[in-house]
């Protein structure tokens, strides 16, 4: 019988289940991938903030890696949460030792509510070693602005912005424009590795249920991926299956709220 599809996410843990590996697991099974994980962090946190978190001994997150590796057939992997210098240098050393297939790369920096999800030391090793690495890389505009030391205050920033992260040495680029305020749609802007390029547009929706919103777009990316899919067609369903996870929306918490990562399967009863 023939192996099923399996993808990775290296990433922390969101006890709220809005974002983080259980936003990447919920989506990749969405996507009809089997979802396998490396925890690099685990947080305290649900929809109202991040109340503590706790990066995992290095020692353990090795281990993880090798595991998958000597049984498991995985044919894309990406990266969220890595907390620090010594858990980004780890997984980096794993993802030169193992190869995991295409790497989706979700700089995750600060959290929804604003709490810091990498330590500022770490933000120069993602650039410098982790970046070089990935297949595609998914910042949203602050994230953007770390990685490149530049103001983006309008499209061709982002433009700007993501040839500076091709030179870096990213593939392909695709920053999220959902941080600009005032606008009605919401615009991301994709540079692939050919030096071909464009924008994905969609009508912003009235909600503050968006918590987990990168890391369900990059674990579908990487789904796709996974079942063998160009990175232009894994971005374009990517931009269309978040979408639908706000647009068609659930209750849960009293803070920023978690997207409906079965939105597609019926979107009548997940307005219900």
């Amino acid at each position: 019988m023939e192996q099923f599809v399996q993808a990775l996410s290296i990433a922390g843990s969101d006890s709220g289940g809005g974002a983080g590996m259980q936003a990447d697991l919920k989506t990749i099974q969405e996507r009809h991938v089997f979802a396998t994980t490396v925890l690099v962090a685990i947080t305290a946190q649900n929809t109202l903030g991040v109340d503590d978190a706790f990066a995992l001994p290095t020692k353990i997150i090795d281990e993880q890696f090798t595991a998958l590796a000597e049984d498991l057939d995985i044919k894309a992997c990406k990266t969220g949460m890595l907390a620090d210098v010594e858990r980004v240098r780890t997984v980096v050393k794993n993802l030169k030792k193992y190869d995991f297939g295409p790497l989706t790369v979700d700089p995750v920096m600060i959290a929804k509510g604003g709490a810091p999800l990498l330590s500022e030391d770490a933000v120069e090793v993602v650039k410098n070693e982790l970046l070089p690495l990935a297949t595609i890389a998914t910042p949203n505009l602050p994230e953007a602005e770390k990685l490149t030391g530049i103001t983006i205050e309008d499209e061709a920033d982002m433009e700007i912005a993501a040839k500076k992260l091709q030179l870096i040495g990213v593939k392909n680029v695709m920053i999220k424009g959902g941080h600009f305020v005032g606008d009605d749609q919401s615009s991301d802007f994709v540079l692939l590795e050919d030096g071909t390029s464009f924008w994905l547009t969609a009508e912003r929706v009235d909600t503050i249920r968006t918590h987990g919103t990168g890391d369900t777009l990059s674990a579908c990316i990487t789904a796709e991926l996974a079942k063998g899919k160009s990175v232009e067609s894994a971005i374009r369903i990517g931009k269309k299956y978040v979408d639908e996870t706000i647009r068609h929306g659930i209750v849960v918490g009293h803070g920023h709220g978690p997207l409906n990562h079965w939105a597609g399967r019926n979107s009548d009863e997940s307005n219900g």
